[in-house]
């Protein structure tokens, strides 16, 4: 069974410049249990695209169109058709999402624990010590020691590991089949990273639940995803299980993000790769294939058909996915 199905989702913010292709027919879908990587460089649209899908995207200065049919309690919805108040419903118990940064995501007048206990009383309708002691019983799950005494704190109070561990505790607290983390190890030191995604990585074996990983950093992908999209300039351009991609890259922005991370299985001396250029404006695309002003590989099937058409996302191996000229039809 599939848990949420997204086709042809797309999202443009009109502004006085012209109008911004944020995301451009994005499809993809996800089943329960399973961890989905979005990945890309900044601007690429990871996390416009689950930010319309949480209902988080305010119509009076967007327009998405396309669907999104998520198993929720009651049965499939439609996310994208929802108003927002029916879609209130949903968010926080079925589906929830860990934003980048913990410190901007929690109320700094409030304690953390009316801040958790409140999103347990919006889908709960339970006593008030209900609600407190499923709080202190997810501090604990997620690590925060004394958690019957740090409910009571502020967030200004935590470090900043804690502070994204009590934001896991926030969106995991009405048990969510789906759950949204944005980039979840930004700003941490490289220690604290691995710990929040294991800890993440427990959480969802121990919970059962689907996982959307939003994130720039292929390292982090390489030890926690199930399936990686790859995105560049709103489009998804290659798509596949994670040891397919990390061993066989069809599309050249692909081999781009990888040549970029450091590996143990190359000779120390050789030298990180970097991808020329910067990513294009969202206001003004190139014509053709988004990627092919920093494409080193374009010669290979004729420049003047990259700068010209738009490759379609076609079918290169078992469940592997590709937006390249390069290898088509092979």
């Amino acid at each position: 069974m599939t848990l949420l199905k997204v086709e042809n989702l797309s999202v443009d913010f009109p502004t006085p410049d012209g109008l911004v292709a944020a995301v451009h027919e994005t499809s993809f879908e996800i089943n329960p249990g399973e961890t989905l990587a979005i990945v890309g460089e900044s601007g690429s649209g990871k996390t416009v695209t689950n930010l319309a899908l949480m209902g988080l995207i305010p119509l009076r200065t967007a327009n998405v169109t396309g669907s999104a049919i998520f198993e929720t309690h009651d049965g499939p919805v439609d996310l994208l058709a929802m108003n927002r108040n029916d879609l209130r419903k949903y968010r926080g118990k079925d589906m929830a999402m860990i934003f980048q940064d913990p410190m901007s995501s929690l109320h700094p007048f409030y304690t953390i624990g009316d801040q958790i206990i409140e999103a347990h009383q919006v889908h709960n309708k339970v006593d008030l010590k209900i609600s407190e002691a499923r709080t202190i019983e997810l501090l604990e799950m997620v690590g925060i020691q004394g958690a019957a005494t740090r409910l009571r704190s502020f967030p200004h109070q935590f470090s900043g590991g804690m502070r994204q561990r009590v934001m896991i505790a926030m969106a995991l607290v009405n048990n969510p089949s789906l759950l949204i983390a944005d980039e979840p190890t930004t700003a941490l030191d490289v220690t604290v990273q691995a710990q929040i995604m294991k800890l993440l990585s427990d959480l969802q074996k121990e919970l059962k639940m689907a996982m959307i990983l939003i994130t720039h950093d292929m390292g982090v992908v390489a030890g926690a995803a199930d399936r990686v999209n790859v995105m560049y300039a709103g489009r998804i351009v290659e798509s596949a299980n994670v040891k397919d991609l990390y061993a066989n890259p069809l599309m050249p922005y692909t081999q781009g993000l990888l040549a970029s991370v450091p590996r143990m299985d190359r000779p120390h001396a050789d030298r990180l790769s970097a991808i020329p250029g910067q990513p294009p404006s969202m206001i003004a695309l190139p014509s053709g294939c988004s990627f092919n002003p920093r494409c080193s590989r374009k010669s290979e099937v004729g420049a003047s058909k990259c700068e010209s058409q738009m490759p379609n996302l076609t079918t290169r191996g078992h469940e592997h996915f590709a937006r390249c000229f390069i290898g088509e039809g092979v």
